[in-house]
């Protein structure tokens, strides 16, 4: 599906949840945790990666 028309679809699904007042809207603290979990996201694995093999000549070599 074209992404335009997908995205349109989205908009007018939020904009009716909101009007029917079934939306969910973060609080000031549930949004302060979710963007300290999504700025902590990408270095949680920092420093984890697997050394390079070593390189040993192999068989034949």
């Amino acid at each position: 599906m074209d992404p335009a028309k997908v995205s349109e679809i989205a908009r007018k699904g939020g904009k009716a949840a909101h009007a029917a007042g079934t939306a969910h809207e973060f609080t000031p603290e549930e949004a302060r945790v979710a963007g300290k979990k999504g700025g902590l996201a990408p270095h949680s694995r920092r420093g984890t990666q697997k050394a390079p093999p070593s390189e040993k000549p192999g068989p034949g070599i």
